[in-house]
């Protein structure tokens, strides 16, 4: 590394050499630092990424900067498998902790990184301006709870609030499986047990198997990313358990097919029922871009946007037909239940004067659709039944 870069990432004592990227970030509120070789270390700021002024880092740079980061179980995976997950705390010289979800995998042969910053403070759903309906969905005494979206639109934030609302109204025993863990949770009305995947318990079947036997009223199993996953988390739903889970899919009624995708056709009809009685609700999650103003004011620039589904007798009846195709339509129907679809969100945001009218066009499923609403003009509903 040249000389500019060692005096700029000089490290405290004790302290790794790679902190000094990760300070960086924390000290312009960016969201996330990507390192990769031949390029300038980089950050998101406010949704865009942008180079440091610093040189580009080498191939030994990076194995420099990123080997002191892992302990020998996780250099031994990162070998094995080409990638690895972990958290990375950086204390300030108060103690507080900050959290970094890192992702350390080769490209190309060589070391890249992502990680995303973690607020170490649970945030409300005041807070994050999400709707209070989310409490209720929290509220229920079993079933599973899906938050859908993209990598990086929240889903984590989200399920922690949902979680951080239990904690301080209910007793009761919280179980968390995370890879890795993302927020750290203090108890208060609840006990609450987080389980690090490679840390704390071997693999992700493992620490399911083990949930289930723990005496939890809510399990968060995080990523729900293949038929064995899913299904465990299904079985923990069906014996009594509440059960959170993330999932990637675009909306709240796509979630629904992108979870018979994990399952062969012929599995198609059961896991049909199994979701018509034992979902609670899909919260679909993007984050967008405030408005400068907005940004200045609650020193939030970004904001959630979110697409609620909730199960009523509507929503089971096309489950279990085989009706996806309706069940945009029975979100926009389920008003008085809290459910809301992204059109109606996005309108709420600009009225409130939270994101640009651009920005909502940009991300609007049906800008015609956008556009009449923010009109007030609301089209009748044709009958889904």
């Amino acid at each position: 590394m040249s000389t500019a870069v060692e005096t700029t990432l000089e490290s405290a004592a004790n302290e790794p050499e790679a902190n000094k990227l990760f300070r960086m970030v924390m000290r312009h509120q960016g969201s996330d630092l990507h390192l990769k070789v031949g390029l300038s270390p980089a950050m998101r700021l406010s949704g865009v990424l942008r180079q440091m002024q610093l040189p580009p880092l080498s191939e030994a740079d990076m194995e420099r900067l990123m080997f002191p980061l892992l302990n020998p179980r996780q250099r031994e995976i990162l070998e094995e498998t080409g990638g690895i997950d972990f958290a990375h705390i950086i204390f300030d010289t108060g103690g507080v902790e900050t959290r970094f979800r890192v992702n350390l995998f080769r490209q190309r042969g060589r070391l890249s990184l992502v990680a995303r910053r973690v607020n170490s403070n649970i945030p409300t759903f005041e807070g994050l301006g999400l709707p209070p309906v989310l409490g209720e969905i929290a509220s229920h005494d079993q079933g599973i709870v899906i938050l859908a979206g993209v990598t990086g639109s929240g889903k984590s934030t989200t399920i922690a609030a949902m979680l951080q609302y239990v904690n301080a109204r209910e007793r009761c025993h919280v179980v968390t499986i995370e890879d890795p863990i993302e927020f750290t949770f203090t108890d208060d009305k609840c006990i609450i047990n987080q389980r690090e995947v490679g840390i704390d318990v071997i693999d992700w079947d493992t620490a399911l198997k083990h949930a289930v036997r723990q005496d939890p009223d809510i399990i968060l199993v995080g990523e729900m990313r293949d038929r064995d996953t899913f299904s465990a988390a299904m079985h923990a739903a069906e014996t009594g358990h509440l059960v959170f889970g993330t999932i990637h899919a675009s909306s709240a009624p796509s979630t629904i097919s992108r979870i018979l995708d994990l399952f062969p056709k012929d599995m198609h009809s059961a896991m049909r029922q199994n979701l018509a009685f034992n979902l609670k609700a899909i919260v679909a999650q993007k984050l967008l871009r405030t408005t400068k103003q907005w940004a200045e004011e609650r020193k939030q620039s970004r904001v959630p946007l979110v697409e609620i589904m909730r199960m009523n007798p509507t929503v089971q009846k096309l489950i279990l037909t085989e009706e996806d195709i309706k069940l945009a339509q029975a979100i926009r129907l389920g008003k008085e239940e809290g459910m809301v679809d992204f059109t109606e969100s996005l309108r709420q945001l600009v009225v409130a004067e939270t994101i640009e009218r651009a920005t909502a066009f940009e991300v609007a499923p049906n800008p015609e659709s956008l556009r009449m609403a923010l009109k007030g003009i609301i089209l009748p509903e044709a009958g889904i039944l």
